[in-house]
C-alpha cells in the first residue's frame, strides 16, 4: 500500500513550483495512536507530504523520464501543531536541477500561518547509484501521483473554457 499525503495540487508552474492542499481528518488511522487525547500530524509526514508535493514537481520537469528518489533532508523547521481539522497549504520550489539531482524548498502554511519551512534533495537515481540497474518502469511515480497532477491540469482547462 502507498499513502499520498497530499489531497490536490491547486498551483502547478512546470519546472518551478507547487501548491498542494492537505486536509488533516480524525479519520485517519495514525492520529488515533499520536497522541491519545491530542491527536496529531507527526512532523516526518509533513516532511513526507512536502516530498511528495516536491518530489511530483521535481518528476515532472523531466517529463517523469527519472526515477526521482528522496535523497536528503537539508532542513527541517516546525513551528505549530498541526491537528485534525487542519487544511495545509504546501508550497514547494525548485532550487537547482541537474541531470543528477535537484533541490527544492518549501513551506507549509495553516491560514496563513507559517506551519514548517523544509528544503530537500532528490536524487534522480538511475544516473547516480553506478553498477545499480533498476526495473524500466518508474516504480516511483505511478498512477496515483500522476492523477493527482492531472486533476490540476483539468482544472486549468476547465477554468480556460469558462
Amino acid at each position: 500500500m502507498r499513502w499520498i499525503w497530499i489531497d490536490k495540487f491547486v498551483e502547478f508552474e512546470s519546472g518551478s513550483r507547487a501548491v498542494a492542499v492537505k486536509n488533516v481528518t480524525l479519520a485517519e488511522e495514525h492520529l488515533h495512536d499520536h497522541f491519545p487525547g491530542f491527536p496529531m500530524m507527526p512532523e516526518c509526514l509533513q516532511i513526507e507530504a512536502m516530498a511528495q508535493t516536491a518530489g511530483i514537481l521535481v518528476g515532472e520537469a523531466k517529463k517523469f523520464r527519472e526515477k526521482v528518489i528522496l535523497a536528503k533532508i537539508s532542513k527541517s523547521a516546525f513551528f505549530d501543531f498541526v491537528r485534525p481539522g487542519d487544511t495545509l497549504r504546501l508550497e514547494a520550489k525548485i532550487d537547482s536541477i541537474t541531470d543528477e539531482a535537484a533541490s527544492t524548498s518549501g513551506t507549509i502554511t495553516r491560514d496563513g500561518q507559517m506551519i514548517a519551512e523544509i528544503t530537500l534533495m532528490f536524487s534522480h537515481i538511475d544516473r547516480n547509484i553506478g553498477g545499480k540497474v533498476f526495473p524500466e518502469e518508474n516504480f516511483v511515480f505511478t498512477g496515483m501521483f500522476e492523477s493527482l497532477l492531472h486533476a490540476v491540469q483539468n482544472d486549468k482547462e476547465k477554468a480556460g473554457q469558462s
